[in-house]
Order: structure tokens, then C-alpha cells, then sequence
């Protein structure tokens, strides 16, 4: 005698449910694809204190992507975001720019992007425009 429980799904839908649940996690930074475009559009606002390829009130984002935090020569960096061993990850900058306070206390960043989708863009333009 089989006895098949009600809870256990049949086999394609397993199947498709793990095929979604793989694709929302091969979407990148809280499930959103970024929009270079868009993402340049919304650096003009991070562009107050960040430039691509020179320091200023923040440091350079030139080779942000994949470097360790702390480690642009020449600016002058919070202690803590110095010494954190963060490395700037699709998902660390995710993070970061959920809230910065959060992630690392004393840093010197006090801005936050709150939308899932702005950062996503963000991020995109980044790994486009500041390799």
C-alpha cells in the first residue's frame, strides 16, 4: 500500500518552485536588477561628496566594486571602516546603502538610499561606469 501525504508536493511543482526560488536569488542585490542608466542619473546625488576618480568629502569610487573598504590611498578614513575587513561586495553595497550607521557605527557616511530599486542602480553604475 502507498500512502502519499497531502503535504508533499508533485514533482513539477517542486521543480518550479525551485527554479523560482533560484532565480530570485540569482537577481542580485535585494532581488532587483540595476539599471546603469538610471544608476548614473542617481550618483548626480552621491556626486555632493563621491567622485569616480578623485577623493573629496568621501573617498573615490573608481574600483569600488570587489575593493576592500578603507583602502583608497590619500583619504582619510573612521577608524572602524578602516579596520572592518569589509570588502565591497554587490551585496556588502547593498547593505551599506540601506544604512551605513548600521553596518559600520562610527563611519563617516551618514546617507542612505531606502529604495531596494535606487540602489540596485546604483550599484549597476558602479560595476559599469567605475571599474
Amino acid at each position: 500500500m502507498n500512502v502519499r501525504s497531502n503535504s508533499v508536493l508533485p514533482r513539477s511543482t517542486t521543480s518550479l518552485a525551485l527554479a523560482a526560488i533560484a532565480l530570485l536569488c540569482a537577481a542580485g542585490p535585494a532581488g532587483a536588477t540595476g539599471n546603469v542608466a538610471r544608476g548614473q542619473m542617481l550618483y548626480k546625488g552621491c556626486a555632493d561628496c563621491h567622485s569616480i576618480v578623485e577623493n573629496g568629502v568621501g573617498p573615490m569610487h573608481k574600483g569600488v566594486v570587489g575593493r576592500k573598504a578603507g583602502s583608497v590611498p590619500g583619504y582619510d578614513y573612521s577608524p572602524d571602516l578602516k579596520n572592518s575587513g569589509i570588502v565591497w561586495t554587490e551585496e556588502n553595497l547593498d547593505k551599506w546603502l540601506t544604512g551605513p550607521q548600521a553596518m559600520v557605527p562610527e563611519t563617516k557616511m551618514f546617507f542612505d538610499v531606502p529604495d531596494a530599486q535606487d540602489r540596485a542602480d546604483i550599484i549597476a553604475y558602479l560595476k559599469e561606469k567605475a571599474r
